[in-house]
């Protein structure tokens, strides 16, 4: 066999990020079996360097060091590098980004870390220059130090090792025994529903919500939106929707009054994109104004989430209008021609001297702003209103040119120039049109089109909420035109939101789910398909699939929710420790075997997976709400010390204690009454649990989800008069049958309080 370490193997890797490696004289090795027993049977450290293709100072070390002969050289002969993409290999990142962050106090990417040849790390840090700067080690001459060490202090570096290995077994698998040592027995399960009859809080103590809402509430920047004092400001989306949650269940207007500014923050400034619609990753300032420029498939999708939930409390056209605008970034830039959704888009980009710089796709000068308005037949003044608007100035706020972000209201604008508000907003939507069109000339940023199973049950879940929320009128144009004698597609009619979701649902569930084995695959990229599903692969698709039933009333996405669900159950779920894993248990023996707890760029696996089998609880009689429920009693220590740093967790641990909101509709098809309802109504818990009048169909619908009995949810919940009817459900009580949804939900509000009506 020849010999790994004689050449880069990257160029067999299917990551464009490794692949973006592929020509450095740095030997990368991928991680796999074949470089750690290199590096065993040659007694040498290992250099780990994780990144990703989006990831600016990635890029930075690789045209500094790793594309350096020098460097190479060194490497090539004294380690063994091996080069990994977090996206991919999210397992590994977290182990050696858990001692990073706990040695030195800081984390992101690159990610560098000096290992044994059994893997344990022994020294850490993220960016190296080549050459010492600004009390930070030169990449090259620590390498040579640390072979020096290696062959002269090896002792010292062993000890080390042992003493940081067993630092990251503590953090990242503490909690599952810290756990067993204090948790009681779990709570009881209603025998008929699944619906909690006690969540195990103190009855006096402030609940789950309250001490996450509370904790947004201290760390929230009053000044310019967000949260934490300072830049860089990060979107945090479910801490805004934890204020919201905490302002419907206790009417806190100050929650609420957080949440949106926060919103309006991100909506305003340079986090968003004003000409093309979709979020970058964050800012490195404190008021939203600069942008890093990456777009990461995750943030326009979790940023939306919350703001429908945004819109739904307020009112407000433009948290619905700026949803719209980042479907549309999402449908025209990152989406698959048959359905799934790429990763990222990368911060740089070309210019027109060819040199890559960051965010150079993005910003704008007065002349250029002349310029596109002109090339499209506009008015001056309609450059001069756009540049108004954006803030868009000769001296710029970003390097010589300017990040758009909203510095002149519309109403000011009219003021200034003697116009109607109305003829302001049509001149900016033509300029906006133009300086696109403008944009669309210049090179693009490179994409990452490798396909995440994870990340896209979050966009799924996100294209089916906004299915529910913002749906509607294309669902009445539908029916309206069938009325007319047109035709119509069904229930969803024109519901470009829900077919983007089932369309994406439906192109993982092809690729990335093997029906024989019950298993998802993480990764394809044009047809290739690697590396075992993680915890957030399968919870985070079972919320989409979830949610796409929810919004299309059809009983496929539920039943491969389930099927989901039984695989976490399965392969991630440990009896003992009470616990869920992020790696299933036939995977690959790593350090540590993480579970992740707290959110990170993403929501807490763990959070979202106790989620979703609290909500799919009431469909089996499989054990899933019991998981829930150990789980959060497991971990119920550090939610409630570290609520902030638990916040999926806390919300999910809300679920679990008060039950979700149950909305079972029978009909065929949801009256157009019910989806405006639905569409405008915040209903956090809430369970929409469509099914189908007939018995017969319902009898199909048992077949498809593989059940021999009516499910509680679902049990005795009857048309009645013929008529489409729903039930409301929640903490133990239920609605009278009614034909009118809003007036279930108004029943339901008004007699939550006294714990009085229909049992479960």
């Amino acid at each position: 066999m020849t010999d790994p370490l004689a050449r880069n193997r990257l160029d067999e890797e299917a990551s464009p990020y490794l692949r973006q490696h592929a020509d450095n004289p740095v030997n990368w090795q991928p991680w796999d079996e074949r470089a750690r027993s290199a590096a065993q049977e040659r007694d040498r450290p290992i250099f780990l360097s994780i990144g990703y293709s989006a990831c600016h100072w990635c890029h930075v070390m690789e045209a500094e060091s790793f594309a350096d002969e020098t460097v190479a050289t060194v490497l090539n002969e004294g380690f063994v590098p091996i080069k990994v993409d977090r996206e991919e290999r999210p397992d590994v990142d977290s182990i050696y980004m858990t001692v990073c962050q706990a040695v030195t106090g800081r984390g992101g990417w690159p990610l560098s870390a000096w290992l044994t040849p059994d893997g344990r790390p022994f020294y850490v840090g993220t960016y190296f220059p080549r050459e010492a700067q600004r009390g930070t080690p030169g990449f090259l001459e620590l390498c040579r130090q640390i072979r020096v060490s290696w062959s002269e202090n090896r002792d010292e570096i062993e000890s080390r090792a042992d003493e940081w290995t067993a630092m990251a077994a503590d953090r990242l698998d503490s909690a599952a025994a810290a756990g067993n040592e204090s948790s009681s027995t779990p709570a009881p399960i209603s025998a008929d529903t699944g619906s909690p009859i006690d969540g195990g809080l103190d009855a006096d103590g402030p609940d789950a919500l309250e001490r996450v809402g509370e904790a947004a509430l201290r760390a929230s920047d009053d000044e310019h939106g967000g949260f934490g004092r300072g830049g860089p400001k990060f979107p945090q989306p479910r801490r805004v929707e934890s204020l919201l949650r905490l302002d419907a269940a206790h009417d806190r207007p100050n929650a609420r009054e957080t949440a949106t500014r926060a919103l309006d923050a991100m909506c305003s400034g340079g986090l968003y994109d004003h000409v093309g619609g979709g979020f970058h990753r964050y800012c490195v300032d404190e008021d939203w104004t600069v942008p890093h420029f990456e777009k990461m498939l995750y943030d326009n999708a979790a940023i939306p989430r919350a703001l429908l939930a945004g819109y739904q409390v307020t009112g407000d056209d433009r948290y619905a209008r700026t949803v719209r605008e980042t479907v549309d970034f999402l449908e025209r830039e990152l989406r698959h021609p048959e359905g799934g959704f790429y990763s990222t888009l990368d911060a740089q980009s070309e210019t027109e001297s060819g040199e890559r710089e960051e965010g150079a796709f993005y910003v704008w000068t007065p002349a250029e702003i002349e310029s596109a308005v002109a090339e499209a037949g506009l008015s001056d003044e309609s450059g001069a209103l756009f540049c108004n608007r954006f803030g868009v100035t000769d001296s710029g706020n970003f390097e010589g040119s300017t990040v758009l972000t909203v510095e002149a209201s519309i109403e000011d604008l009219a003021t200034d120039y003697g116009l109607a508000p109305s003829t302001v907003e049509d001149r900016l939507d033509a300029a906006r049109t133009a300086v696109f069109e403008a944009r669309a000339t210049r090179p693009r940023p490179p994409r990452d089109e490798k396909i995440l199973a994870g990340w896209n049950g979050l966009a799924i879940d996100m294209l089916a909420e906004a299915s529910i929320v913002l749906g509607t009128s294309g669902r009445e144009a539908a029916t309206n035109a069938a009325s007319a004698g047109g035709a119509s597609d069904g229930p969803s009619g024109d519901d470009r939101y829900a077919q983007l979701a089932t369309d994406a649902l439906a192109f993982v569930r092809t690729n990335l789910w093997d029906d024989d084995t019950g298993r998802l695959a993480r990764r394809v990229r044009d047809g290739d398909v690697g590396i075992d599903g993680y915890l957030e692969d399968y919870a985070f698709l079972a919320r989409g699939a979830l949610t796409c039933y929810e919004a299309t009333g059809e009983v496929e996405p539920l039943a491969f929710a389930l099927d989901l669900a039984r695989a976490i159950r399965r392969d991630f779920w440990d009896e003992s420790a009470e616990t869920l894993y992020f790696t299933p248990e036939r995977g690959e023996s790593l350090l540590v075997r993480p579970q992740e707890l707290g959110d990170q760029s993403t929501p807490s696996p763990t959070g979202v997976a106790v989620e979703i089998l609290a909500m799919l609880d009431p469909f089996t009689a499989e054990p899933f709400g019991e998981m829930a429920r150990r789980v959060v009693s497991t971990h119920a220590t550090e939610i409630e010390e570290s609520p902030f740093e638990y916040v999926s967790l806390s919300l999910a641990q809300d679920l679990v204690t008060h039950g979700p909101l149950e909305v079972t509709t029978v009909a065929d098809g949801r009256p157009m009454e019910w989806e405006r309802t639905l569409g405008r109504t915040y209903l956090p818990r809430r369970l929409l649990a469509p099914r189908p009048a007939s018995s017969a169909m319902l009898d199909d619908w048992l077949d498809v989800i593989g059940l021999d009995t009516v499910p509680p949810i679902w049990a005795d919940r009857e048309q009645r008069a013929d008529e489409p009817t729903v039930y409301v459900c929640a903490d133990r009580v239920c609605s009278p049958p009614e034909h009118d949804l809003a007036t279930a939900l108004a029943w339901h509000d008004g007699e939550e309080s006294t714990s009085e009506g229909a049992p479960f």
